[in-house]
């Protein structure tokens, strides 16, 4: 019996990065824009990667217990 199909990943962004980026060229002088729309992207993965950090720590609460007491111990150690 062959194996089903399995569907292609969809983002839910419309930031695709294999399709060109607007602003980005060279000589069309948008150096702000492209900067402003940097900031913007960036923004965005950084709530998408907090979310993600949230939810892994949900569902996996023993290892985001050890990164905590990890994490503790470093700070302990640590030496101004």
């Amino acid at each position: 019996m062959p194996e089903p199909e399995r569907p292609k990943p969809v983002r839910e962004s419309p930031e695709d990065p294999a399709s060109p980026r607007p602003g980005r060229g060279a000589a069309d002088g948008g150096e702000a824009e492209s900067d402003a729309e940097r900031r913007r992207r960036r923004a965005q993965f950084l709530r998408e990667l907090n979310e993600a950090k949230a939810l892994r720590d949900r569902v996996q609460p023993r290892r985001a217990r050890a990164v905590r007491m990890r994490q503790q111990m470093r700070m302990r150690t640590f030496r101004w």
